[in-house]
């Protein structure tokens, strides 16, 4: 069942999205918050908890392209309150698991090796075979109670393999061993399903929109 998601929560998923991609920390912007992305598709991200005046005041004074609206609720819920300069992106989804995941019993073929870097608060966990070449990687951000998992992914000539059960498997045990128990993503569509077999649950739908150039 989805949930109603806090600005705490919002506001500390979004601070470890920020911290993972080495960008400046989200600013209050009055009920929700901005990120400054400076990406050539993204210039920068509006994220609000819910659907409100601020939300769809923006969604009317906005005409840059590729400045995102973000917000945790349906496209259904505000499709019709919106100019229609601005363009639905595919669904996304906050995914918790306030519990240790349903990991299968997974380990790593020999072709393989793991690697570990971290910045920011932010801990990477690399798999590469042994020609150096990159297999599957993701990152998990620690924000107080909170560990944020963040760009999750398997190359394709690597996948169906468990890569990236067994990067969540690692990811898991940094958190655990920080004492935090509390884990939170956003989720593609092809993501969710991964996720939900590891123990996740759908918190809430995150729908973003854009006016393309």
């Amino acid at each position: 069942m989805e949930k109603e998601i806090s600005n705490e929560i919002l506001e500390k998923w979004l601070k470890g999205w920020s911290l993972s991609r080495n960008l400046a920390l989200p600013i209050q912007y009055k009920s929700g918050f901005k990120v400054d992305v400076n990406d050539e598709k993204q210039k920068s991200r509006y994220v609000f908890s819910d659907i409100n005046s601020d939300f769809l005041q923006l969604s009317e004074t906005i005409f840059e392209p590729w400045v995102f609206l973000k917000v945790c609720n349906s496209f259904e819920r505000f499709k019709n309150l919106i100019p229609e300069k601005w363009q639905v992106q595919p669904q996304g989804y906050m995914m918790s698991c306030f519990h240790p995941m349903s990991l299968p019993n997974v380990s790593l073929h020999e072709d393989y090796r793991l690697e570990y870097e971290n910045y920011n608060s932010t801990f990477v966990i690399k798999i590469v075979t042994k020609k150096g070449e990159l297999s599957s990687i993701g990152r998990v951000v620690l924000v107080d109670d909170l560990a944020i998992y963040d760009r999750i992914s398997t190359e394709i000539n690597h996948q169906r393999k468990g890569l990236a059960t067994f990067v969540m498997k690692e990811l898991e045990k940094i958190a655990l061993s920080k004492g935090i128990f509390n884990n939170f993503l956003v989720a593609t569509e092809e993501g969710k399903s991964l996720y939900e077999l590891l123990g996740w649950d759908i918190y809430s739908l995150y729908t973003s929109i854009v006016i393309p150039s």
